[in-house]
């Protein structure tokens, strides 16, 4: 039962995030701003630490922290060449899709770490799930923005949007039919640690200050970091 209703919160967690991000698009580059910040900081404070906490198990640290610069080579070889990202609308979708399913592959890993919290202890299953909880509104953000910046209309954000909402009730669904050994999990991890810092520092925050003043956009993202910081500190 209270697995349950964590699924239900973080569904309605992320989708009250993306619809903020869609109600205040005309403030599109400050939502960037703060975007790349909570990317980053998610890679940096949440996903870097679970990684080399759960990958550490069995494999080196030299190993996961190659399997994060691995994560950011991947990246940008498939934005670099085969999305083919530059100008043209098409491109721009094509960039817009891969981004938003990567984010919401992050989400259904946060909800396979909430299945397999639980299965270890219903306190430690609480403690993820109050980790996950924090950062669901801005991977709705996240997610929704990331749409909108490369050219997608609303209804293409909020399709997405409901994708990453119920990924993490697959993920949790996903956990009652086998277990990922928790190592594995950490190399995930990793991976997914070096898209999201390609993401924002190489798409987000350029994009956040392009045409606006630097000054705002850069405090933007400075608060976005350090909400997820903060978020992550009080949810351990």
């Amino acid at each position: 039962m209270l697995v349950i209703l964590i699924c239900i919160a973080t569904f309605f967690s992320t989708l009250f995030g993306g619809l903020f991000a869609l109600r205040f698009k005309d403030k599109l580059h400050l939502i960037l701003g703060f975007s790349a910040g909570a990317v980053i900081g998610v890679a940096f404070f949440d996903l870097m630490p679970e990684a080399l906490e759960f990958g550490s198990k069995l494999y080196s640290l030299s190993t996961v922290v190659s399997t994060i610069a691995l994560g950011f080579a991947i990246y940008l070889v498939v934005d670099r060449t085969i999305l083919l990202h530059g100008h043209v609308e098409e491109d721009h979708l094509k960039m817009g899709n891969f981004g938003a399913g990567t984010l919401s592959v992050h989400s259904f890993l946060d909800g396979v770490g909430i299945g397999l919290a639980f299965k270890v202890s219903p306190a430690l299953g609480i403690i993820v799930a109050l980790a996950v909880l924090a950062h669901d509104f801005s991977d709705g953000i996240n997610t929704v923005n990331f749409v909108l910046k490369n050219k997608g209309d609303r209804s293409r954000a909020f399709r997405w949007l409901l994708i990453d909402a119920l990924a993490p009730i697959l993920g949790v669904i996903l956990t009652l039919f086998f277990i990922i050994p928790a190592a594995k999990l950490g190399l995930l991890l990793a991976l997914f640690s070096g898209f999201f810092l390609y993401i924002g520092a190489s798409d987000l925050i350029p994009e956040s200050h392009h045409s606006h003043p630097a000054r705002w956009t850069t405090i933007a993202t400075i608060l976005g970091m350090g909400a997820i910081f903060i978020i992550i500190k009080l949810a351990s």
